[in-house]
């Protein structure tokens, strides 16, 4: 699956910039305007590197991220700001930042800087807890609950859930699923993806989850809440 970003800055001309330029390196890119839909967005740990302003509506990037990392969320965060001074780059490193860019930034920096932050996060093997509402997926474990009930999965369900948790509030498609689960297109068909997502479906439906995957017609699977869907859409 692609690198997923999220681009978190008030200025819709950088939002879009960054979408474009960063969709075109091969990466996924979601983005927000705010802090606390940055924050909604973030909690989800479904994704893989996070690009935060700090002066933002709403809440601040400092304290988006001082949140996150209380939270457990070890999401790494690439701060931006106007704001060049070296007590500033302090605060934010030492909230837990991985990395600091003054605006105006070169683009082709900033793009080493989030290849960088990705390199380090496979070699230490990390993979955070997934979050949607009450469902917890945890990756190092494979371990899924429903608030603090357990909800059994086989390998192949689990794996399918990850993907799907793991790109929280973007529709995948069948064929997306087919290449991350099963390995390539060739190896399955359409249908046993239907039958998985059935399957999966019915297990978090008996531990009161049952809303939290849905079908876009036409188009694939989406994992998502009602906040989380406020989100996106908003």
């Amino acid at each position: 699956m692609k690198p997923r970003v999220l681009v978190v800055d008030d200025e819709p001309g950088v939002r879009k910039a960054l979408q474009r330029g960063l969709g075109a390196e091969g990466m996924d890119v979601v983005t927000a305007a705010d802090g606390p839909s940055a924050l909604r967005l973030a909690q989800t740990g479904a994704f893989d590197v996070l690009l935060l302003d700090i002066m933002l509506p709403g809440l601040s990037g400092y304290r988006v991220l001082q949140a996150l990392r209380a939270q457990g969320v070890h999401t790494p965060v690439l701060l931006i700001s106007a704001k060049d001074g070296e007590v500033d780059q302090a605060d934010g490193l030492d909230l837990g930042a991985d990395g600091y860019l003054v605006k105006p930034f070169s683009f082709v920096v900033l793009v080493a800087q989030v290849r960088a932050v990705l390199r380090r996060a496979a070699a230490q093997g990390v993979r955070g807890l997934l979050r949607i509402g009450g469902l917890t997926v945890d990756r190092a474990a494979r371990e899924v609950r429903w608030h603090d009930d357990p909800v059994a999965l086989s390998p192949r369900e689990f794996a399918l859930l990850e993907v799907l948790a793991g790109r929280a509030g973007t529709v995948v498609t069948k064929d997306e699923l087919l290449r991350a689960v099963w390995g390539d297109e060739q190896a399955a068909t359409r249908n046993v993806v239907e039958v998985y997502v059935g399957y999966v479906r019915r297990k978090l439906d008996a531990a009161g989850a049952g809303a939290f995957v849905r079908t876009v017609r036409g188009h694939g699977y989406v994992a998502s809440d009602p906040e989380l869907d406020q989100v996106t859409t908003g």
